[in-house]
């Protein structure tokens, strides 16, 4: 077997790794959209490589940056299986049916006409089991605590085998277990996003983002949010449930009631209702929350929008009130959606607070927001004034330490390594570690 890349080796995004068995036959891993400067240049709706070859896509988890150019896949003539968790293959419909409707098209009949294709494609694999395919193909699919659904992707065939980590999860995530390592691999290819850094620890990052919240409480400002509609705003609320309620025991019921969280995300309020439907791939200690808590992601003080008239108004009623408000919107890197809309009213002023607890690609405005005193949203020029927060902690992507502990698990060393989705300096230093330890990156 070899693998060809055609995202992500060079970047952070557009993951997308062709894995080949023989000639003519192969396979997909992930099929993500280009984000930030890796998107430079590229017409994405061109799938630059032939497809004749190919039988099958594995999807590792439904983010867009694996998952976004499945569409285009699709028109340019793949008819092959898409073969994912189960707890994917209810996600990603929704998730591409979100992308379409933001980024190609609102024509409700093109979109289900797509949306009943993709289904016809959809192979829910079950984890932790070897799936025997075509060809002499087995498949096995584990958790990788990324997102829900996630997977790290192990390919046999004939005496090889090839492990895919698609995007490996951090420890500290309180919603999702923790990725295994595998026995073994020939090749392991996988990501380094956070190959050059170590996160907070969980008690410290809750400790933070209490202190934010605290904050918000007392100057009356608005706290902006910008979080995956997937993963992150879950894992969000299933905190600050736990936040809300240390702080109602400090300070009473009174003081609470007078701010509001705000999840203003039509797709992140329906991926909060698979979530709560699909508890059964929670983690031990989620699960033991349920047992005295059976709505973990609910809480008094929760405000939920879709509608786009409720979100204008939301906007212009906290212009007015000078009420305190904590607002996750998508997009988690600012590239568009209605946090863009937050951000142009409230960036300039000096009681905001924005909290970024993601990774901030490169070329994207939330890189620019974090990183410089001015930003570009839809054209325009805005001075930010507003306090700028980044809780390393709650990166839904391995750290450093993560990573080499991953590595290091394998009951048998893999005998290579490729580092993919990182940034240069990220795979360099991780490259580095990893051969000091004895390992061949390759």
């Amino acid at each position: 077997m070899q693998v060809i890349h055609h995202g992500a080796l060079d970047g952070v995004t557009g993951s997308c790794h062709q894995l080949i068995f023989s000639k003519g036959r192969s396979w997909l891993v992930d099929c993500g959209m280009f984000q930030g400067a890796d998107a430079k240049n590229r017409n994405q709706e061109i799938i630059e490589f032939p497809l004749a070859d190919v039988q099958a896509l594995v999807v590792t988890h439904i983010h867009l940056d694996h998952v976004g150019r499945i569409p285009y896949l699709i028109a340019a003539g793949f008819k092959g299986p898409i073969y994912c968790s189960p707890p994917t293959a209810r996600l990603l419909p929704l998730m591409l049916e979100d992308a379409l409707r933001v980024g190609v098209t609102r024509n409700r009949r093109m979109i289900e006409r797509f949306l009943n294709d993709l289904r016809h494609h959809i192979r829910p694999m079950a984890y932790y089991k070897w799936h025997k395919l075509d060809g002499g193909i087995e498949l096995r699919l584990t958790p990788a605590g990324h997102v829900l659904g996630s997977s790290i992707v192990e390919v046999d065939h004939g005496n090889e085998r090839f492990v895919f980590s698609g995007d490996l999860g951090s420890r500290c995530q309180p919603l999702l277990k923790d990725p295994v390592s595998p026995e073994k691999a020939d090749l392991l290819v996988l990501e380094s996003t956070y190959g050059d850094r170590n996160h907070e620890g969980r008690e410290q990052r809750v400790q933070r983002l209490e202190s934010v919240l605290c904050h918000t409480l007392e100057n009356k400002g608005v706290t902006i949010i910008p979080a995956f509609s997937l993963g992150r705003t879950q894992e969000l609320l299933y905190e600050m449930n736990t936040i809300f309620h240390h702080l109602e025991q400090q300070r009473g019921c009174t003081l609470l009631k007078a701010v509001d969280v705000i999840v203003d995300s039509p797709l992140a309020n329906r991926f909060t209702e698979l979530y709560d439907d699909m508890k059964q791939y929670w983690d031990d200690e989620a699960q033991h929350v349920l047992t005295y808590d059976d709505q973990p992601l609910v809480f008094e003080n929760l405000v939920q929008i879709d509608d786009v008239d409720e979100h204008r108004s939301t906007i212009e009623y906290l212009k007015k009130s000078k009420l305190p408000a904590i607002v996750i919107a998508a997009s988690g890197m600012c590239t568009g959606g209605r946090v863009v809309n937050y951000l142009k009213e409230f960036i300039s002023d000096p009681k905001t607070d924005i909290v970024f607890v993601g990774y901030q690609a490169i070329g994207t405005p939330g890189r620019y927001i974090q990183d410089t005193d001015w930003v570009k949203l839809d054209g325009q020029r805005y001075d930010i004034h507003a306090k700028r927060h980044q809780l390393s902690g709650y990166s839904a992507h391995a750290d450093q330490s993560d990573l080499l502990r991953f590595v290091e698990g394998f009951s048998q060393p893999p005998k290579a390594i490729r580092l993919v989705h990182g940034e240069q300096e990220a795979k360099r230093t991780l490259a580095d570690l990893l051969t000091t330890r004895g390992f061949s990156v390759i």
